[in-house]
């Protein structure tokens, strides 16, 4: 199954990623990481990459895609794929749609702005492993020390308010929109469309995944 499952920030995204992608076998997918695999191959498409990175200019959707076709076409994708962070944009869908990259399921993770706030500023990791606590959903044992090492817990440089300010109104711009795009696509029966109600727990968002996915 090919998924896309999306989200403003602090919607569970990552969380919700892990387990699907271990429970159903599919492969996950993130554009930063592919980009980054494909600059150090020495083919055409990774010479493009790397000069283009290296220019510090936006990779081009066309690129992108490319780049997610070869890799969806490796033997980790056969049991299907969940993207990561993209599509950002409708114009981003559409491209995939027209390079035959199909999806089965867009699974919106829907959340009230309140709640993002309280899940983000509440976020606290331990940067050498990259565990994640939050100060009131899942504290570590010792106040701002990670529960293994008894390392400091510091919070990310973009966990601020202005900050999550931004990125929400860049969601709500270029891909809240996706809602109604992969609506159309469920009503011309090219894909299903679901959307979950992200306000509750962790173990309740995963029932109602498995419910649409098993």
């Amino acid at each position: 199954m090919n998924i896309i499952l999306f989200g403003a920030p602090g919607s569970g995204k990552g969380t919700q990623a892990k387990f699907i992608m271990n429970r159903y076998g599919v492969q996950r997918i993130s554009v930063g990481d592919i980009l980054r695999e494909y600059s150090n191959i020495p083919t055409i498409l990774g010479k493009k990459i790397k000069k283009t990175m290296d220019q510090g200019k936006l990779i081009t959707d066309k690129i992108v895609i490319s780049s997610i076709r070869k890799k969806i076409n490796q033997k980790s994708c056969r049991n299907g794929f969940l993207f990561d962070g993209f599509p950002r944009t409708i114009l981003q869908a559409k491209s995939m749609k027209k390079e035959n990259i199909f999806i089965d399921y867009a699974i919106e993770l829907d959340v009230c702005e309140d709640l993002i706030y309280e899940r983000i500023l509440g976020r606290r990791v331990h940067i050498s492993s990259n565990r994640i606590y939050h100060i009131k959903y899942s504290p570590p044992k010792i106040r701002g020390k990670d529960d293994i090492t008894g390392e400091k817990l510091v919070v990310r440089k973009d966990d601020t308010e202005n900050i999550i300010r931004t990125r929400l109104m860049e969601y709500k711009k270029f891909t809240k929109p996706l809602s109604k795009f992969y609506q159309m696509e469920e009503k011309n029966g090219n894909s299903k469309y679901f959307r979950i109600n992200a306000n509750l727990s962790i173990d309740q968002v995963r029932f109602l995944i498995k419910g649409i996915l098993d």
